[in-house]
Protein backbone atom coordinates (compact mmCIF):
# COMPACT_ATOMS: atom_id res chain seq x y z
CA UNK A 1 0.00 0.00 0.00
CA UNK A 2 1.14 3.56 -0.88
CA UNK A 3 1.65 5.24 1.95
CA UNK A 4 0.28 9.01 2.25
CA UNK A 5 1.65 11.56 5.02
CA UNK A 6 -0.65 14.87 5.85
CA UNK A 7 1.51 17.59 7.29
CA UNK A 8 0.00 20.27 9.23
CA UNK A 9 1.87 23.61 9.31
CA UNK A 10 0.16 26.43 11.00
CA UNK A 11 2.35 29.36 10.77
CA UNK A 12 2.33 33.07 11.56
CA UNK A 13 -0.33 34.06 9.28
CA UNK A 14 -1.55 31.45 7.47
CA UNK A 15 -2.33 27.90 7.90
CA UNK A 16 -1.13 25.15 5.32
CA UNK A 17 -1.94 21.53 4.72
CA UNK A 18 0.69 19.81 2.23
CA UNK A 19 0.02 16.28 1.13
CA UNK A 20 3.74 13.65 0.77
CA UNK A 21 4.19 10.40 -0.55
CA UNK A 22 6.71 8.34 1.01
CA UNK A 23 8.94 9.47 -1.96
CA UNK A 24 9.07 13.23 -0.13
CA UNK A 25 6.99 14.24 -3.41
CA UNK A 26 4.62 16.92 -2.79
CA UNK A 27 0.94 15.84 -4.18
CA UNK A 28 -1.17 18.69 -2.73
CA UNK A 29 -0.76 21.92 -0.98
CA UNK A 30 -3.59 24.15 0.65
CA UNK A 31 -3.07 27.61 2.23
CA UNK A 32 -4.96 29.82 4.14
CA UNK A 33 -4.07 33.17 5.51
CA UNK A 34 -5.87 34.73 8.47
CA UNK A 35 -6.43 38.28 10.67
CA UNK A 36 -3.44 39.71 12.77
CA UNK A 37 -4.69 41.55 15.56
CA UNK A 38 -2.65 44.72 17.19
CA UNK A 39 -4.28 45.53 20.06
CA UNK A 40 -1.73 48.06 21.68
CA UNK A 41 2.11 48.74 20.51
CA UNK A 42 3.93 45.85 20.21
CA UNK A 43 0.99 43.95 21.34
CA UNK A 44 0.13 40.75 18.68
CA UNK A 45 -2.66 38.49 19.29
CA UNK A 46 -4.23 35.85 16.82
CA UNK A 47 -8.00 34.72 17.50
CA UNK A 48 -7.63 30.60 17.79
CA UNK A 49 -11.12 30.29 16.26
CA UNK A 50 -9.26 31.63 13.32
CA UNK A 51 -6.20 29.26 13.47
CA UNK A 52 -8.55 26.27 13.87
CA UNK A 53 -11.28 27.24 11.71
CA UNK A 54 -7.88 27.50 8.84
CA UNK A 55 -6.59 24.55 9.70
CA UNK A 56 -9.59 22.46 9.55
CA UNK A 57 -10.67 24.07 5.92
CA UNK A 58 -6.90 23.56 4.48
CA UNK A 59 -6.74 19.89 5.56
CA UNK A 60 -9.96 19.19 3.99
CA UNK A 61 -8.72 20.77 1.25
CA UNK A 62 -5.36 19.14 0.50
CA UNK A 63 -6.92 15.40 1.43
CA UNK A 64 -9.21 16.26 -1.43
CA UNK A 65 -7.06 17.81 -3.75
CA UNK A 66 -4.71 15.00 -3.07
CA UNK A 67 -7.12 12.88 -4.81
CA UNK A 68 -7.05 9.98 -1.53
CA UNK A 69 -9.34 9.36 1.21
CA UNK A 70 -9.00 10.45 4.48
CA UNK A 71 -8.42 6.86 5.50
CA UNK A 72 -5.79 6.40 2.96
CA UNK A 73 -3.64 8.99 5.24
CA UNK A 74 -1.11 6.91 7.24
CA UNK A 75 -0.65 9.78 9.50
CA UNK A 76 -0.56 13.58 10.24
CA UNK A 77 2.39 15.77 11.51
CA UNK A 78 1.94 18.62 13.30
CA UNK A 79 4.38 21.86 13.07
CA UNK A 80 3.53 25.21 14.49
CA UNK A 81 4.71 28.79 15.16
CA UNK A 82 6.57 28.56 18.25
CA UNK A 83 5.95 30.14 21.38
CA UNK A 84 2.50 31.77 20.58
CA UNK A 85 0.58 30.57 23.73
CA UNK A 86 -2.89 29.35 24.31
CA UNK A 87 -4.75 28.85 27.05
CA UNK A 88 -8.59 27.22 27.00
CA UNK A 89 -11.47 25.15 29.21
CA UNK A 90 -10.60 21.85 29.45
CA UNK A 91 -14.47 20.81 29.28
CA UNK A 92 -15.42 23.15 26.09
CA UNK A 93 -12.45 23.74 24.70
CA UNK A 94 -13.36 27.76 24.38
CA UNK A 95 -9.95 29.56 24.72
CA UNK A 96 -10.36 32.27 27.36
CA UNK A 97 -8.55 34.96 25.66
CA UNK A 98 -7.16 35.54 21.99
CA UNK A 99 -3.29 33.63 21.70
CA UNK A 100 -0.57 35.68 22.04
CA UNK A 101 2.15 35.35 19.42
CA UNK A 102 5.16 34.91 19.57
CA UNK A 103 5.98 38.20 18.41
CA UNK A 104 4.03 40.29 21.47
CA UNK A 105 6.33 42.38 23.83
CA UNK A 106 3.30 43.11 26.51
CA UNK A 107 5.42 41.38 28.70
CA UNK A 108 8.78 43.10 28.88
CA UNK A 109 8.51 45.57 31.33
CA UNK A 110 8.28 42.35 33.97
CA UNK A 111 10.81 41.05 32.32
CA UNK A 112 12.91 43.50 32.37
CA UNK A 113 12.11 43.41 36.28
CA UNK A 114 13.07 40.20 36.93
CA UNK A 115 15.98 40.29 34.94
CA UNK A 116 16.78 42.82 37.27
CA UNK A 117 16.10 40.51 40.30
CA UNK A 118 18.21 38.10 39.11
CA UNK A 119 16.00 35.59 37.52
CA UNK A 120 17.85 35.14 33.85
CA UNK A 121 20.42 33.60 35.44
CA UNK A 122 17.81 31.02 36.49
CA UNK A 123 16.37 30.67 33.48
CA UNK A 124 19.59 30.22 31.27
CA UNK A 125 21.30 27.29 33.29
CA UNK A 126 17.79 25.08 32.82
CA UNK A 127 16.20 26.20 29.63
CA UNK A 128 18.74 27.64 27.31
CA UNK A 129 16.56 30.68 26.73
CA UNK A 130 16.73 34.38 27.51
CA UNK A 131 14.41 35.93 29.94
CA UNK A 132 12.23 37.84 27.22
CA UNK A 133 9.25 38.00 26.07
CA UNK A 134 9.09 36.04 23.18
CA UNK A 135 8.66 33.03 25.04
CA UNK A 136 5.51 30.82 26.44
CA UNK A 137 5.78 31.78 30.57
CA UNK A 138 5.55 35.21 30.77
CA UNK A 139 2.78 35.44 28.55
CA UNK A 140 1.17 32.52 30.31
CA UNK A 141 1.50 34.35 33.18
CA UNK A 142 -0.18 37.32 32.02
CA UNK A 143 -3.16 35.60 31.11
CA UNK A 144 -3.45 34.42 34.53
CA UNK A 145 -3.14 37.67 35.83
CA UNK A 146 -5.07 39.87 32.90
CA UNK A 147 -8.28 37.82 32.51
CA UNK A 148 -10.81 37.63 34.94
CA UNK A 149 -11.04 34.07 37.41
CA UNK A 150 -8.68 32.52 34.92
CA UNK A 151 -6.09 31.86 37.93
CA UNK A 152 -8.04 30.21 40.68
CA UNK A 153 -9.52 28.41 37.56
CA UNK A 154 -6.31 27.20 36.39
CA UNK A 155 -5.50 26.18 39.83
CA UNK A 156 -9.04 24.42 40.23
CA UNK A 157 -7.67 22.26 37.05
CA UNK A 158 -10.37 23.56 34.36
CA UNK A 159 -7.65 25.26 32.16
CA UNK A 160 -5.14 24.19 29.95
CA UNK A 161 -1.97 25.76 28.46
CA UNK A 162 -0.73 24.69 25.07
CA UNK A 163 1.45 25.92 22.39
CA UNK A 164 -0.68 25.83 18.76
CA UNK A 165 0.45 22.62 18.33
CA UNK A 166 -0.92 21.51 21.87
CA UNK A 167 -4.17 23.44 20.85
CA UNK A 168 -4.71 21.69 17.51
CA UNK A 169 -3.91 18.40 19.02
CA UNK A 170 -6.73 18.87 21.45
CA UNK A 171 -9.02 20.24 19.25
CA UNK A 172 -8.20 17.14 16.32
CA UNK A 173 -8.82 14.73 18.68
CA UNK A 174 -12.04 16.21 20.49
CA UNK A 175 -10.34 16.94 23.94
CA UNK A 176 -8.69 13.77 24.29
CA UNK A 177 -5.11 14.53 24.00
CA UNK A 178 -3.00 17.29 26.00
CA UNK A 179 0.50 16.83 24.99
CA UNK A 180 3.05 18.66 23.36
CA UNK A 181 6.49 17.59 21.82
CA UNK A 182 9.95 18.23 23.43
CA UNK A 183 10.84 21.16 21.20
CA UNK A 184 7.65 22.73 21.52
CA UNK A 185 8.32 22.47 25.38
CA UNK A 186 11.94 23.96 25.25
CA UNK A 187 10.55 27.33 23.50
CA UNK A 188 8.29 28.02 26.33
CA UNK A 189 11.06 28.76 29.33
CA UNK A 190 9.33 26.48 31.68
CA UNK A 191 11.12 23.22 30.72
CA UNK A 192 14.33 21.89 31.86
CA UNK A 193 16.33 21.25 28.99
CA UNK A 194 18.49 18.76 30.76
CA UNK A 195 16.42 16.47 32.62
CA UNK A 196 13.61 17.03 30.48
CA UNK A 197 10.91 18.05 32.84
CA UNK A 198 8.26 20.78 33.29
CA UNK A 199 11.03 22.51 35.77
CA UNK A 200 9.16 23.29 38.93
CA UNK A 201 11.40 26.21 40.08
CA UNK A 202 10.81 27.75 36.98
CA UNK A 203 6.91 27.61 37.73
CA UNK A 204 7.10 28.49 41.64
CA UNK A 205 8.90 31.87 40.50
CA UNK A 206 6.41 32.85 37.64
CA UNK A 207 3.23 31.73 39.57
CA UNK A 208 2.05 28.99 37.07
CA UNK A 209 0.13 26.02 38.42
CA UNK A 210 1.38 23.01 36.58
CA UNK A 211 -1.93 21.44 36.36
CA UNK A 212 -2.13 23.90 33.22
CA UNK A 213 0.80 22.13 31.28
CA UNK A 214 0.58 19.46 28.29
CA UNK A 215 2.33 15.98 29.00
CA UNK A 216 5.47 15.98 27.03
CA UNK A 217 6.45 13.54 23.96
CA UNK A 218 9.50 12.80 21.62
CA UNK A 219 9.23 14.28 18.55
CA UNK A 220 8.08 11.29 17.10
CA UNK A 221 5.76 9.38 19.28
CA UNK A 222 1.90 8.29 19.06
CA UNK A 223 0.02 11.82 20.11
CA UNK A 224 -3.48 10.61 19.32
CA UNK A 225 -6.30 10.27 16.44
CA UNK A 226 -7.74 12.46 14.83
CA UNK A 227 -11.71 12.30 15.18
CA UNK A 228 -13.42 10.08 12.25
CA UNK A 229 -16.01 12.94 12.12
CA UNK A 230 -13.33 15.70 10.88
CA UNK A 231 -11.76 13.99 7.94
CA UNK A 232 -14.45 11.11 7.18
CA UNK A 233 -11.78 8.34 9.25
CA UNK A 234 -9.89 8.67 11.98
CA UNK A 235 -6.17 9.39 11.36
CA UNK A 236 -2.75 8.85 13.30
CA UNK A 237 -0.97 12.13 14.88
CA UNK A 238 2.65 11.00 14.75
CA UNK A 239 4.70 13.63 14.26
CA UNK A 240 5.57 17.31 16.17
CA UNK A 241 7.72 19.99 16.44
CA UNK A 242 7.95 23.59 16.20
CA UNK A 243 8.24 25.34 12.82
CA UNK A 244 11.99 26.10 12.86
CA UNK A 245 13.40 22.63 14.80
CA UNK A 246 10.98 21.10 11.59
CA UNK A 247 12.20 22.58 9.20
CA UNK A 248 15.90 21.55 10.46
CA UNK A 249 14.80 17.49 10.13
CA UNK A 250 13.02 18.91 6.78
CA UNK A 251 16.64 19.87 6.06
CA UNK A 252 18.20 16.48 6.95
CA UNK A 253 20.42 18.46 9.36
CA UNK A 254 20.80 15.01 11.22
CA UNK A 255 24.90 15.51 11.95
CA UNK A 256 26.90 18.10 14.09
CA UNK A 257 27.78 21.10 12.79
CA UNK A 258 24.71 21.05 10.18
CA UNK A 259 23.04 24.58 9.84
CA UNK A 260 19.66 25.37 8.32
CA UNK A 261 17.70 29.15 8.14
CA UNK A 262 14.10 29.34 7.71
CA UNK A 263 12.75 32.43 5.74
CA UNK A 264 9.36 33.42 7.11
CA UNK A 265 7.66 35.54 8.86
CA UNK A 266 10.90 35.95 11.09
CA UNK A 267 14.19 34.37 10.13
CA UNK A 268 15.58 31.36 12.42
CA UNK A 269 18.94 29.83 11.89
CA UNK A 270 19.50 26.60 13.96
CA UNK A 271 22.54 24.58 14.31
CA UNK A 272 22.38 21.16 14.91
CA UNK A 273 25.15 20.14 18.05
CA UNK A 274 24.64 17.19 18.47
CA UNK A 275 24.04 15.40 22.33
CA UNK A 276 25.85 19.07 23.73
CA UNK A 277 23.63 21.57 24.79
CA UNK A 278 26.28 24.39 23.71
CA UNK A 279 26.04 27.44 26.51
CA UNK A 280 26.08 30.89 24.19
CA UNK A 281 28.18 33.62 25.23
CA UNK A 282 26.40 35.58 21.62
CA UNK A 283 23.19 35.44 23.52
CA UNK A 284 22.04 32.92 21.33
CA UNK A 285 19.96 30.38 22.86
CA UNK A 286 20.46 26.90 23.39
CA UNK A 287 16.84 24.75 22.41
CA UNK A 288 15.87 21.09 21.71
CA UNK A 289 17.11 19.82 17.84
CA UNK A 290 14.81 17.16 18.22
CA UNK A 291 14.01 13.83 20.47
CA UNK A 292 13.71 10.56 19.00
CA UNK A 293 13.78 7.43 20.82
CA UNK A 294 14.29 9.13 23.88
CA UNK A 295 17.19 10.58 22.75
CA UNK A 296 17.89 14.25 22.73
CA UNK A 297 19.65 16.49 20.11
CA UNK A 298 19.79 19.87 20.54
CA UNK A 299 20.37 23.24 18.94
CA UNK A 300 22.43 26.49 18.60
CA UNK A 301 19.33 28.91 17.65
CA UNK A 302 19.36 32.34 16.72
CA UNK A 303 15.67 34.25 16.28
CA UNK A 304 14.97 37.18 14.17
CA UNK A 305 11.60 38.82 14.49
CA UNK A 306 10.64 40.32 11.35
CA UNK A 307 11.94 38.52 8.11
CA UNK A 308 8.99 38.03 5.62
CA UNK A 309 6.82 40.25 7.63
CA UNK A 310 8.63 43.51 6.35
CA UNK A 311 8.02 42.49 2.93
CA UNK A 312 4.32 42.14 3.88
CA UNK A 313 4.74 45.62 5.45
CA UNK A 314 5.84 46.84 2.73
CA UNK A 315 2.68 45.51 0.82
CA UNK A 316 -0.04 46.11 3.38
CA UNK A 317 1.48 48.79 5.42
CA UNK A 318 2.74 50.94 3.24
CA UNK A 319 1.19 49.90 -0.50
CA UNK A 320 4.57 50.20 -2.32
CA UNK A 321 3.94 46.84 -3.72
CA UNK A 322 0.97 45.18 -4.86
CA UNK A 323 2.63 41.41 -4.21
CA UNK A 324 5.73 40.20 -2.49
CA UNK A 325 6.73 38.40 -5.53
CA UNK A 326 7.35 42.14 -7.43
CA UNK A 327 10.44 42.47 -4.58
CA UNK A 328 12.88 39.97 -6.73
CA UNK A 329 12.24 42.25 -9.96
CA UNK A 330 12.35 45.28 -8.14
CA UNK A 331 16.09 44.85 -6.62
CA UNK A 332 17.16 42.85 -9.61
CA UNK A 333 16.99 45.78 -11.64
CA UNK A 334 17.82 48.20 -8.64
CA UNK A 335 20.83 46.24 -6.33
CA UNK A 336 21.83 49.25 -4.59
CA UNK A 337 20.06 50.51 -1.80
CA UNK A 338 22.16 53.78 -2.15
CA UNK A 339 22.87 54.18 1.80
CA UNK A 340 19.30 53.65 2.86
CA UNK A 341 18.77 50.87 5.83
CA UNK A 342 15.82 49.54 6.64
CA UNK A 343 15.42 47.83 10.59
CA UNK A 344 12.46 46.12 10.84
CA UNK A 345 12.50 46.38 14.73
CA UNK A 346 8.74 46.61 14.65
CA UNK A 347 8.33 44.16 17.88
CA UNK A 348 11.83 44.61 18.87
CA UNK A 349 14.80 42.90 18.04
CA UNK A 350 16.02 39.13 18.57
CA UNK A 351 19.18 37.58 18.52
CA UNK A 352 21.93 38.92 19.14
CA UNK A 353 20.88 42.17 19.97
CA UNK A 354 16.87 41.17 22.42
CA UNK A 355 15.91 44.83 22.44
CA UNK A 356 12.25 44.57 23.58
CA UNK A 357 12.39 48.14 23.69
CA UNK A 358 14.07 48.74 19.76
CA UNK A 359 11.60 50.36 17.42
CA UNK A 360 12.17 49.73 13.34
CA UNK A 361 13.26 52.83 11.74
CA UNK A 362 14.49 53.55 7.63
CA UNK A 363 17.70 55.45 7.57
CA UNK A 364 19.86 57.28 4.80
CA UNK A 365 16.75 58.64 3.45
CA UNK A 366 17.70 61.73 0.65
CA UNK A 367 15.63 63.58 -1.58
CA UNK A 368 15.90 61.13 -4.45
CA UNK A 369 15.24 57.68 -2.31
CA UNK A 370 12.19 56.17 -3.97
CA UNK A 371 10.33 52.93 -3.47
CA UNK A 372 13.17 50.91 -5.34
CA UNK A 373 15.72 51.75 -2.53
CA UNK A 374 13.15 50.89 0.11
CA UNK A 375 12.19 47.79 -1.00
CA UNK A 376 15.95 46.42 -1.69
CA UNK A 377 17.26 47.60 2.01
CA UNK A 378 13.92 45.73 3.27
CA UNK A 379 15.22 42.70 1.44
CA UNK A 380 18.90 43.56 2.63
CA UNK A 381 17.77 43.97 6.16
CA UNK A 382 17.00 40.13 5.86
CA UNK A 383 20.53 39.37 4.97
CA UNK A 384 22.08 41.65 7.02
CA UNK A 385 20.59 39.63 10.46
CA UNK A 386 21.49 36.57 9.16
CA UNK A 387 25.02 38.13 9.43
CA UNK A 388 24.48 38.74 12.77
CA UNK A 389 23.72 35.49 13.58
CA UNK A 390 26.50 34.07 12.08
CA UNK A 391 29.24 36.10 13.69
CA UNK A 392 27.48 35.42 17.29
CA UNK A 393 28.03 32.01 16.28
CA UNK A 394 31.10 32.38 15.08
CA UNK A 395 31.73 34.04 18.88
CA UNK A 396 30.44 31.19 20.19
CA UNK A 397 33.53 28.91 18.98
CA UNK A 398 30.92 27.42 15.73
CA UNK A 399 30.76 28.88 12.48
CA UNK A 400 29.05 27.25 9.86
CA UNK A 401 31.23 26.77 6.74
CA UNK A 402 27.23 26.55 5.20
CA UNK A 403 23.98 27.71 5.35
CA UNK A 404 21.03 25.57 4.14
CA UNK A 405 17.92 28.10 3.76
CA UNK A 406 14.51 27.37 2.71
CA UNK A 407 10.95 29.47 3.55
CA UNK A 408 8.77 31.48 0.96
CA UNK A 409 11.59 34.55 1.00
CA UNK A 410 14.58 32.09 -0.21
CA UNK A 411 12.62 31.06 -3.94
CA UNK A 412 13.83 34.95 -4.95
CA UNK A 413 17.16 34.37 -6.28
CA UNK A 414 18.18 37.63 -5.57
CA UNK A 415 17.76 37.39 -1.65
CA UNK A 416 19.25 33.74 -1.81
CA UNK A 417 22.73 35.24 -3.85
CA UNK A 418 22.72 38.15 -1.29
CA UNK A 419 22.42 36.18 1.41
CA UNK A 420 25.83 34.60 0.20
CA UNK A 421 27.38 38.04 -0.67
CA UNK A 422 26.94 39.39 2.36
CA UNK A 423 26.67 36.86 4.94
CA UNK A 424 29.48 35.61 2.80
CA UNK A 425 28.78 32.31 2.94
CA UNK A 426 27.74 29.27 0.55
CA UNK A 427 23.88 29.35 0.64
CA UNK A 428 22.27 26.05 -0.35
CA UNK A 429 18.61 25.79 -1.45
CA UNK A 430 17.23 22.38 -1.65
CA UNK A 431 14.87 21.01 -4.34
CA UNK A 432 12.04 20.72 -2.26
CA UNK A 433 11.37 23.95 -0.22
CA UNK A 434 8.88 23.18 1.81
CA UNK A 435 11.03 21.93 4.57
CA UNK A 436 9.17 23.12 7.46
CA UNK A 437 6.11 20.54 6.63
CA UNK A 438 8.46 18.01 5.46
CA UNK A 439 9.96 17.59 8.62
CA UNK A 440 6.66 17.06 10.48
CA UNK A 441 5.95 14.30 7.55
CA UNK A 442 9.08 12.75 8.40
CA UNK A 443 8.56 12.88 12.07
CA UNK A 444 5.56 11.05 11.40
CA UNK A 445 6.42 8.84 8.74
CA UNK A 446 9.33 8.15 11.53
CA UNK A 447 6.57 7.04 14.09
CA UNK A 448 4.49 4.98 11.56
CA UNK A 449 7.37 3.28 10.01
CA UNK A 450 7.21 4.83 6.74
CA UNK A 451 10.98 5.69 6.78
CA UNK A 452 13.41 3.22 8.66
CA UNK A 453 15.82 5.87 10.03
CA UNK A 454 17.06 9.29 9.97
CA UNK A 455 19.63 7.88 7.64
CA UNK A 456 17.61 6.98 4.97
CA UNK A 457 15.58 9.93 5.31
CA UNK A 458 18.91 11.95 4.95
CA UNK A 459 19.47 9.96 1.44
CA UNK A 460 16.74 11.50 0.13
CA UNK A 461 17.99 15.34 0.52
CA UNK A 462 18.77 16.97 -3.28
CA UNK A 463 20.17 20.30 -3.67
CA UNK A 464 18.50 22.59 -5.97
CA UNK A 465 21.19 25.39 -6.27
CA UNK A 466 23.80 26.84 -4.49
CA UNK A 467 24.79 30.22 -3.97
CA UNK A 468 28.55 31.64 -4.13
CA UNK A 469 29.86 34.63 -2.66
CA UNK A 470 30.61 37.17 -5.59
CA UNK A 471 31.01 40.31 -3.88
CA UNK A 472 33.90 42.12 -2.90
CA UNK A 473 34.68 41.23 0.76
CA UNK A 474 35.43 45.02 1.39
CA UNK A 475 32.28 45.86 0.15
CA UNK A 476 30.28 43.28 1.86
CA UNK A 477 32.18 44.73 4.82
CA UNK A 478 31.49 48.36 4.33
CA UNK A 479 27.65 47.25 3.88
CA UNK A 480 27.44 45.55 6.73
CA UNK A 481 29.27 48.18 8.82
CA UNK A 482 26.00 50.60 7.42
CA UNK A 483 23.93 48.19 9.06
CA UNK A 484 25.62 48.14 12.55
CA UNK A 485 25.30 51.92 12.83
CA UNK A 486 21.56 51.99 11.99
CA UNK A 487 20.81 49.36 14.60
CA UNK A 488 23.06 50.90 16.78
CA UNK A 489 20.06 54.43 16.54
CA UNK A 490 17.28 51.74 16.93
CA UNK A 491 18.58 50.22 20.06
CA UNK A 492 16.88 51.37 23.35
CA UNK A 493 19.85 51.81 25.40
Amino acid sequence: MPAFILAIDQGTTSSRAIMFNEASEVLAVAQQEFPQHFPQDGWVEHDPEDIWSSTLAVTRQAIAEAGIDAAQVTAIGITNQRETTVIWDRVTGEPIHNAIVWQDRRTADYCESQRAAGLETLVTAKTGLLLDPYFSATKVKWLLDNVAGARARAERGELAFGTIDSFLLWRLTGGQSHKTDATNASRTMLFNIHDQTWDAELLAELDIPAALLPQVEDSAADFGMAQASLFGAAIPIAGMAGDQQAALIGQCCFEDGMTKSTYGTGCFVIMNTGSLAVKSTSKLLTTVAYRLNGQVTYGLEGSIFIAGAAVQWLRDGLGLIKHAAETEAIATAHPDARGVYLVPAFTGLGAPYWDASARGAILGLTRDTGIADIVTATLQSVCYQTRDLMDAMAGDGVKPTALRVDGGMVANDWIAQCLADLVPIPVVRPRVTETTALGAAYLAGLQSGVFASTSVLAEQWRQEQEFLPQMPEAQSMALYEGWQAAVARVRSA
